[in-house]
């Protein structure tokens, strides 16, 4: 279904979520049902995903890399990980109490959005005295790190209001701020603690914003590529309830 400017301008809202359901059928539905790992991460659309891992261990940090291929085999992903391939981008590392503050939040947030496109709910992958891995779609990953970023080195208290100013930002704040972040200091050591990275935790480690979300916005904050554009259009409005005026 070709879609209007008028129309797309409409129903642009929060991204990801919630979807112009009117271009969904639900064969497309079904087979993305079927196909889709992790956090609605669908590698026969993209390869491109982020990857959470988790250890085993309570004491170890938790993992944030990106990267720009996927093998169905488990086995060899993870080795491809141990060995640190040229495709793994290491983004963050997080220590493990303050990603066990996020993670049910951020789970669920994904997992509303997951469920207006038709997919299956995620479920972070931690084996029983195994730990694992969860593989979840670029923008998702974008938003996830985003906020790992504002809270890896802010004092614990703290990351209740970054949580806040998170769910506040629309995906498409989210994706741009981390756009911007990325470009200079996107590397989970290299760049920690300095330059935009510093500012992501002043920024969403300071007073809540406002729990009103806007029911719309003019126009994305940057450029998709074609396949992000089909599948965020596929997922813009009716994210939170309520309709659109």
């Amino acid at each position: 279904m070709k879609l209007s400017n008028q129309n797309w301008h409409s129903q642009i809202r929060w991204g990801l979520p919630g979807a112009l359901k009117c271009i969904r059928t639900s064969s497309m539905s079904k087979a993305r049902v079927e196909k889709s790992e992790g956090f609605g991460f669908v590698p026969t659309e993209s390869e491109h995903h982020f990857l959470v891992t988790i250890p085993a261990s309570k004491k170890d940090n938790v993992l944030m890399s990106e990267h720009f291929t996927w093998d169905d085999s488990e086995a060899r992903r993870e080795l491809s990980f141990a060995l640190g391939q040229e495709d793994n981008k290491m983004r963050v590392i997080l220590p493990r109490q303050k990603w066990e503050a996020i993670a049910d939040p951020v789970k669920a947030e994904f997992n509303q959005r997951l469920r207006h496109l038709g997919l299956k709910s995620g479920q972070w992958a931690a084996k029983a005295g195994k730990g694992g891995q969860t593989p979840i779609p670029r923008l998702f990953g974008k938003e996830l790190v985003l906020l790992a970023w504002a809270i890896e080195e802010a004092d614990p208290a703290l990351v209740p209001i970054a949580l806040k100013n998170w769910l506040g930002l629309a995906p498409e704040e989210r994706w741009w701020l981390f756009t911007m972040t990325d470009a200079a200091t996107g590397h989970a050591i290299a760049g920690r603690g300095k330059g935009w990275r510093k500012a992501v935790r002043y920024a969403l480690t300071e007073n809540p914003v406002s729990d009103y979300r806007p029911k719309t916005i003019e126009l994305p904050l940057f450029k998709l590529g074609e396949k992000e554009a089909a599948w965020a259009k596929r997922t813009v409005s009716m994210t939170y309830g309520g309709s659109q005026k």
